[in-house]
């Protein structure tokens, strides 16, 4: 009797938000999943093997993707620290290690990468004018995801797939996440709701467990794939950028929304002493302008896009970070619906 190979899947960045929920839904579909991360302490998700090794190590990454089908890119520097000088040269170990092992390469798409004033609904075509580091960084990388794929490359190329979201938030959310730095505190009650957003202004979120649940059904039919291949995940669309807002106070039980605007006009003058700070002062265009990502090609291909209910995942993100929550407030198993 012969029994079908093992589905192998790398996973770097796993202890992150997209990577870890990432890695817990390919355990779910029956992957075999190894994680590659510089702390093996902080291993936490069962069912998966931890490898110790830094993504900057090339020769690290493409030994931990030996046998591997799949390769997920979620790594970045914590605190959008280094960027510049770290992002792209990860990029390059996981294309080394594609190119050896014959994996796919997943990696999280941004709305950086793209102009908020100039595109209000953006889809697989639209054209990537970025005018942020980050953004100009994310176009390179696709850039070279894309050249990489050519048929003329070394051993037919390197196949990939980009999933673009909005601003990502769910009980795995990091620091680099404005939800987990700015409309709530970890570890606190929610007393004020510091909201980056301009009264009015549409905004796109994508709940991090269905980010990482379209991730592994896509990966369940890898084969079926072109070797480039993007799709646009539509997330949580908050049309006047209130009703994220009105979840979080009904989740923490307030009777009415405490809510305060981000004061924009200090990050310039925090950024002169941290990197963190001058990096998010970059993004206020893209709370001021609204940005929604058009997904049915995702939905033609995938038959749905997985959705949450936004009370349900707000509520699910506040009790992943230890932040108190209503009595009332919802739980994850009353509804996971499209």
């Amino acid at each position: 009797m012969t029994f079908p190979q093992p589905r192998i899947a790398l996973v770097l960045g796993a202890h992150g938000g997209v990577g870890g929920e990432t890695a817990a839904a390919l355990v779910r579909h029956g992957w075999t999943v190894r994680a590659l991360v510089r702390d093996t302490s902080k291993a936490r998700l069962p069912g998966i093997t931890y490898l110790q090794g830094d993504v900057m190590d090339r020769a690290a990454v493409v030994a931990a993707a030996q046998g591997a089908s799949i390769i997920v890119h979620a790594v970045n520097p914590p605190g959008y620290q280094g960027w510049k000088k770290r992002v792209l040269p990860m990029l390059e170990s996981s294309i080394a290690a594609a190119r050896a092992s014959g994996a796919r390469i997943l990696l999280p798409g941004t709305i950086y990468n793209y102009d908020p004033a100039a595109h209000a609904v953006i889809d697989e075509a639209t054209p990537q004018r970025a005018f942020t580091r980050k953004g100009k960084i994310r176009i390179e990388m696709e850039a070279r995801l894309e050249a990489a794929s050519a048929p003329q490359e070394k051993n037919g190329g390197v196949r990939s797939l980009i999933l673009r979201a909005g601003d990502y938030f769910g009980p795995r959310s990091t620091g680099n996440s404005w939800f987990a730095s700015g409309l709530v505190k970890p570890g606190q009650p929610v007393k004020t709701i510091l909201y980056p957003g301009d009264k009015g202004v549409g905004h796109a979120w994508a709940y991090l467990p269905d980010v990482g649940e379209t991730f592994a059904r896509l990966a369940d039919r890898e084969d079926e794939l072109p070797a480039f291949a993007r799709f646009h995940f539509a997330g949580c669309w908050d049309a006047d950028g209130t009703a994220m807002i009105r979840a979080v106070a009904r989740a923490a039980g307030l009777k009415r929304p405490n809510a305060r605007r981000l004061p924009w006009g200090l990050l310039p003058i925090a950024g002169l002493f941290s990197e963190t700070m001058r990096e998010l002062a970059e993004m206020q265009p893209f709370w001021r302008h609204p940005v929604r990502l058009e997904n049915r090609k995702l939905e033609a291909f995938l038959g749905e896009e997985l959705r949450t209910p936004l009370d349900v995942a707000v509520t699910t993100t506040m009790r992943g970070l230890d932040v108190p929550v209503a009595e009332a407030a919802p739980a994850l198993r009353l509804a996971r619906a499209a």
